[in-house]
C-alpha cells in the first residue's frame, strides 16, 4: 500500500475584505522557516497581482503551504488565501471543500462585516469548524470583547451546531506577527495559531486504501500559464497522482470531456510551485497537461465514471458591452485595437476565471461581459488597458432573471453602511429614493450610526462616489448578493445632464474658463477633444453642446499673451470605474492606456436626437 510520510492539515483564510489575511499569511510564512530570514520578501506576498497590490486586495485564490516543525513529528499545513471583497466570493465557496478546517479573521475594531457573513455561512454549511482569530487588537480603536460577542451571535443566527459554536479563539496582529490565547499573553510570534490549527483541524479524513483506489480529483480553482497551459488546482480525493499518466476530465454530470496525459504535477512548497512525482489523497496540488477541463470538473483514472459532487458555479449579476474604440482619437496610444485580439484576450480570460462569461453580440464587434460587480469588471478592464488595448465600455446592466410564473427578477444587494450620525438621514433618504429598503439601523458606537438595507444591484452602480460625498468621506459601505427578488420598478437616474464638445482639436484655457459657469470640466487646457466627446457636467438635467476651441477674440488692444492669465478651478478627473459608472445609456467610456474619456455613442447631434426619439 502506498502513503504519504507526513502528517497533513488542509486550511483556508476567511475573512472580510481588509480584515488582514495576506499579511497573517506573510507572518506564517516567515516564522515556518518557508521563507529564510534573510531572503527577500515582498509584503502581502501572496498578492502576487499588480493591482492587487496597488489597490491592498485580493483578486485570486492561493496557494501556499508551510511545514511546523515545532510539534512532535514535522506536520506540513496548505493554507489557502481566499478574496475578500464579494466580486471575488465565487472562488471561495468552492475552495473550503477542498479543506478541512478554516481561520475566520474578524477585525477587532470593525467587528464581523458582510463578506464575514457570506464566508462563514459557507464554511458552516459545508461542516467546517471554524478557528476565529480576532485580528489588529493593537489597533486603538480596538473592542475585542464586543467583536467576539459580535461573532457568537453570527455563528448563532447562522445555524452553527454545538461543536462549531465552541470556536476556540485567538487575539493577534498579524502585521506585528503575533498570536495569542489570552488578550494579555506573551505577543512573541505566532506559535500559539500554528498550535491551534494542529490541534483543532482534523487531518484529511482518507480510507486507508485510499491511495490504492483509482485516481480522483476535483478541480476548484484555474489559471492560464503561458508555459504549461491550463493548469488545475484541487485536492486529491483517491489514488496518487503521477506526471505521465493518461487521464480524463468529467463534467458535474458525469459526461466525459477530454482525455490528456499529465505533463507536471505541482505541489505548493512555501512561495513557489514544486514539480512532484506523486501526490497522495489530502494533498492540495495543481495538474498541468489539460485543455478543456475547468473548475468544479473531475480529474480522474480512465476507468472512473461516476464525477465527484460539486459547487454550481454562482450566476454573474452584471454586465457591460465592450468593444474596439472608434472614436477619432482611436488608434494613438494603444496597439491593440482589433475586436479580434480583444476577442481572443476575453475569451482567454474566461479560461481563467468562472465568475466571467463572454458572449458575442449580434453585431460581431461587440462583446458582453458578465461578471460579480463594478469591482471585479473595473479590474479586468483596468489590466487589459495595462496590456495596451483601447476599449469602448457601455453602462453597466444588471443580469435579470424570469421565474417560473414570467415574472422578472433582479438581484438584491444587502448593503451594511457605518455613517456619522449626522449623515444617516442623508444615506437612508437617497437609497429609499433607489428602491432601497430599511432593515436594521443600531448605534455603532462613538457617535456612529450602522444601517442595514436591501437594495436592487442597479441602484448601487455609481452610488459610491455620491456616497462618499454625502458623508463628507467619512462613511463606509460594504455590499454582497443576497438574491433575486421581483423587479422593483424604475429609478431615477443621473440628475445632471453634460456638457458636450461641438468639434475637434485642443481644448484652449480662455473657452474653458467661460464654460466654467456651465458646470464641472472633465479636461484640463490642451487636452485632445473631438465632437461628441463629454468634457464635463452641466450644472443642468439637460445636456449642452458646447465649444471648447474658441479663443479670445484679438485686437489691436489685446495681446496674445493675456489669455495665459486665466485661472481655472481644477478639472474632475473620473477613475476607470467611477467613469463607468457614471455614464448613461446613450454613452461611453474610451479607455485607452493612458487616457480615460467618456463621450457619446452617436458623436453627431442628428444622430442622437433621431436615437433619442427612436428610444422614446
Amino acid at each position: 500500500m502506498t502513503q504519504r510520510t507526513t502528517q497533513l492539515r488542509n486550511i483556508a483564510i476567511i475573512a472580510h475584505v481588509d480584515h488582514g489575511k495576506t499579511t497573517l499569511v506573510d507572518e506564517m510564512l516567515r516564522q515556518s522557516g518557508a521563507v529564510r530570514d534573510n531572503a527577500e520578501m515582498a509584503e502581502r506576498a501572496m498578492d502576487s497581482n499588480d493591482i492587487e497590490r496597488e489597490r491592498g486586495i485580493t483578486i485570486l485564490a492561493k496557494c501556499t503551504s508551510v511545514v511546523w516543525e515545532k510539534s512532535e513529528n514535522p506536520i506540513r499545513i496548505n493554507i489557502v488565501d481566499t478574496p475578500g471583497h464579494a466580486d471575488f466570493g465565487g472562488e471561495v465557496e468552492r475552495i473550503l471543500s477542498m479543506v478541512d478546517g478554516c481561520l475566520l479573521l474578524i477585525d477587532a475594531a470593525e467587528g464581523p462585516m458582510p463578506q464575514t457573513k457570506f464566508v462563514l455561512s459557507k464554511a458552516l454549511a459545508l461542516g467546517l469548524k471554524p478557528i476565529v482569530v480576532l485580528n489588529k487588537v493593537d489597533r486603538p480603536s480596538a473592542d475585542p470583547d464586543k467583536a467576539l460577542d459580535a461573532a457568537f451571535d453570527l455563528f448563532a443566527a447562522l445555524g452553527a451546531n454545538d461543536e462549531q459554536l465552541d470556536f476556540p479563539v485567538l487575539y493577534a496582529a498579524g502585521r506585528d506577527g503575533w498570536a495569542d490565547l489570552a488578550l494579555d499573553g506573551a505577543r512573541e510570534n505566532l506559535d500559539a495559531l500554528f498550535e491551534t490549527v494542529v490541534a483543532h483541524v482534523p487531518e484529511p479524513d482518507i480510507a486507508n486504501d485510499a491511495a490504492d483506489a483509482p485516481f480522483k480529483m476535483l478541480a476548484t480553482t484555474l489559471e492560464a500559464d503561458p508555459y504549461l497551459g491550463r493548469i488545475l488546482t484541487g485536492r486529491v480525493v483517491s489514488g496518487v497522482a503521477k506526471p505521465g499518466v493518461t487521464m480524463k476530465a468529467l463534467s458535474r454530470s458525469g459526461k466525459s470531456i477530454e482525455q490528456a496525459r499529465v505533463t507536471k504535477v505541482l505541489a505548493f512548497r512555501g512561495l513557489k510551485r514544486q514539480p512532484v512525482e506523486d501526490a497522495y489523497p489530502g494533498d492540495i496540488v495543481a495538474i498541468a497537461g489539460f485543455t478543456k477541463a475547468s473548475v468544479s470538473d473531475t480529474i480522474c483514472d480512465l476507468p472512473v465514471t461516476d464525477a465527484l459532487p460539486a459547487q454550481p458555479i454562482d450566476p454573474p449579476t452584471l454586465s457591460v458591452t465592450m468593444a474596439a474604440n472608434d472614436s477619432p482619437l482611436a488608434g494613438r496610444e494603444g496597439d491593440k485595437v482589433q475586436s479580434r485580439v480583444i476577442r481572443e484576450r476575453l475569451l482567454r480570460q474566461a479560461e481563467g476565471d468562472v465568475a466571467i462569461s463572454v458572449k458575442e453580440t449580434e453585431n460581431k464587434d461587440a462583446f458582453e461581459i458578465a461578471g460579480r460587480g463594478e469591482l471585479q469588471l473595473g479590474v479586468l478592464i483596468e489590466n487589459m488597458r495595462r496590456e495596451g488595448f483601447e476599449l469602448a465600455v457601455s453602462r453597466p446592466r444588471v443580469v435579470t432573471r424570469t421565474d417560473e410564473n414570467g415574472q422578472l427578477l433582479e438581484p438584491i444587494e444587502e448593503i451594511v453602511i457605518d455613517v456619522d450620525d449626522d449623515f444617516s438621514g442623508v444615506v437612508i433618504e437617497k437609497l429609499s429614493q433607489k428602491k432601497a429598503e430599511l432593515v436594521e439601523m443600531k448605534p455603532a458606537g462613538a457617535g456612529k450610526t450602522r444601517l442595514v438595507m436591501h437594495a436592487p444591484s442597479r441602484a448601487l452602480i455609481g452610488y459610491h462616489g455620491e456616497f462618499l460625498t454625502d458623508t463628507r468621506g467619512t462613511g463606509v459601505m460594504n455590499r454582497s448578493y443576497l438574491e433575486h427578488a421581483p423587479h422593483k420598478g424604475a429609478i431615477e437616474g443621473r440628475r445632471n445632464g453634460v456638457l458636450i464638445s461641438n468639434g475637434d482639436g485642443a481644448a484652449v484655457p480662455y473657452a474653458l474658463w467661460n464654460l466654467e459657469e456651465r458646470g464641472v470640466m472633465f479636461i484640463s487646457p490642451g487636452d485632445a477633444v473631438y465632437e461628441g466627446m463629454i468634457i464635463g457636467e452641466n450644472a443642468k438635467p439637460e445636456d449642452l453642446d458646447v465649444n471648447p476651441l474658441k479663443g479670445k477674440q484679438l485686437t489691436n488692444i489685446r495681446a496674445a499673451g493675456k489669455d495665459e492669465a486665466v485661472k481655472l478651478t481644477p478639472p474632475r478627473r473620473l477613475t476607470l470605474e467611477h467613469a463607468i459608472a457614471y455614464i448613461d445609456d446613450d454613452e461611453l467610456v474610451e479607455v485607452t492606456p493612458k487616457t480615460v474619456r467618456l463621450r457619446k455613442i452617436a458623436l453627431k447631434p442628428h444622430l442622437r436626437k433621431r436615437r433619442a426619439k427612436e428610444n422614446a
